[in-house]
């Protein structure tokens, strides 16, 4: 029998999705399983994009250029703008989703045994798109008691090894929900030049932000624009998940070229997913608006009955639909295969990704879960009510 690769035996399983299983049994059984465990949104896709669909007058669905087409390009660029970024059609690729940008720059950008420094607790799938280019993820642990704010510059630094190659953000942070103030920002493009780095800034989220600090691009920052390379998806702003179309922007030229070979050797993106983008960039102020004011108040409704229950504690998120949240449970990877497989309330189960899978320090999250306010605020009452009775229930709870 042949053997199976070191890379896939590394490869980690993902915390967001490596217990569907047993949701799906759960389901089987009868259980209504509540899920929180993923970012999809249920809001409506903007009617422009739908439209769009269902209106394509093509004789022939061919191939799209690798780098995308040049409308929605430009149209990019021009939505870019409406965040003071300075960007052009040229500095823009398309990708199949956010995921194939971040591969794509690593793939470009790192050797296998190069290092990137990511603070921690960060999205699963860095370290599975690491592992595929045969690199290094190297994190510097945040805290829930900090809210999850930047760690020391000097922690970062402790890290840098010749190996080291980037840093990688994610702003507004999933899974923490956490914003980079300007200072931390001005902090991390002071290491970026110091040492010479790339800063791969995951920006997927940059509609929900939810203070009155601005919102600050890794483009905001003087000085280190040739390092940058800027990640985005229309996934979760345009309720979008599933046409996978993303972007990958830098105006490294360099750099851009040699991203330009991965892209010409997967041929395209979809086509049929960027017409759908392209329209739904003309999705109206009224569509933005509300998806904006449905996730402030669901973010408030989530993270106050969240702290209302003994022993849990959850951070303010200032971005994003996420949260992560302490639990008084002994193990939350046991804890959240549990409420799948044995627990029931009144016929339903909550599904919460355990965020152990969104850490690399050994023993970390062990009694955190994340949470992706992503549903209404009834299912989110009933998941609640269901989250309390099975901290009662649960056999390894911690707090007496």
């Amino acid at each position: 029998m042949p053997t199976i690769s070191q890379r896939g035996q590394i490869m980690p399983a993902s915390p967001i999705r490596k217990l569907v299983p047993l949701a799906r049994e759960a389901e089987q059984r009868g259980v209504k399983v509540i899920r929180l465990n993923i970012g999809q949104p249920d809001l409506p896709t903007p009617e422009e994009g739908l439209e769009a669909l269902k209106h394509i007058d093509r004789k022939v669905l061919e191939y799209s250029p690798s780098e995308g087409l040049r409308s929605l390009r430009e149209k990019l660029a021009d939505y870019y703008h409406r965040f003071h970024i300075d960007v052009t059609a040229d500095d823009i690729i398309v990708t199949t989703g956010g995921s194939e940008a971040v591969l794509f720059a690593f793939m470009a950008c790192l050797d296998p045994g190069d290092e990137i420094i990511v603070p921690e607790p960060a999205y699963a799938n860095y370290m599975a798109f690491a592992i595929s280019a045969g690199a290094k993820i190297v994190t510097v642990p945040s805290s829930i008691e900090e809210g999850f704010a930047l760690p020391p510059v000097a922690d970062f630094e402790k890290l840098i090894t010749p190996r080291t190659k980037g840093i990688l953000i994610c702003n507004p942070n999933n899974p923490t929900g956490y914003l980079y103030t300007q200072k931390e920002m001005n902090q991390i493009r002071d290491i970026v030049k110091k040492y010479d780095l790339f800063l791969f800034s995951d920006e997927v989220y940059r509609e929900f932000t939810y203070t009155g600090a601005p919102y600050i691009s890794a483009f905001h920052l003087p000085g280190i624009e040739d390092q940058v390379v800027l990640i985005d998806s229309v996934s979760k702003r345009y309720s979008e998940c599933g046409i996978r179309i993303g972007a990958l922007i830098t105006k490294n030229a360099e750099l851009k070229k040699n991203v330009m070979k991965f892209c010409q050797a997967r041929l395209s993106p979809p086509l049929l997913g960027q017409i759908v983008a392209e329209a739904s960039i003309d999705a109206s102020t009224d569509y933005m608006l509300m998806t904006y004011n449905e996730y402030v108040e669901r973010r408030k409704f989530l993270i106050d009955g969240l702290n209302r229950i003994p022993g849990c504690y959850s951070p303010i998120p200032m971005g994003a639909f996420y949260t992560v949240v302490s639990l008084p449970v002994d193990d939350s990877d046991r804890f959240c295969e549990w409420c799948l497989k044995e627990f029931q309330y009144e016929g339903a189960t909550v599904f919460m990704a355990p965020a152990s899978g969104f850490y690399t320090t050994p023993g970390m999250g062990r009694n955190e879960v994340r949470m992706a306010y992503v549903l209404n605020k009834e299912d989110l009452a009933r998941a609640l009510k269901v989250l309390a009775e099975a901290l009662k229930a649960y056999p390894g709870r911690t707090l007496k």
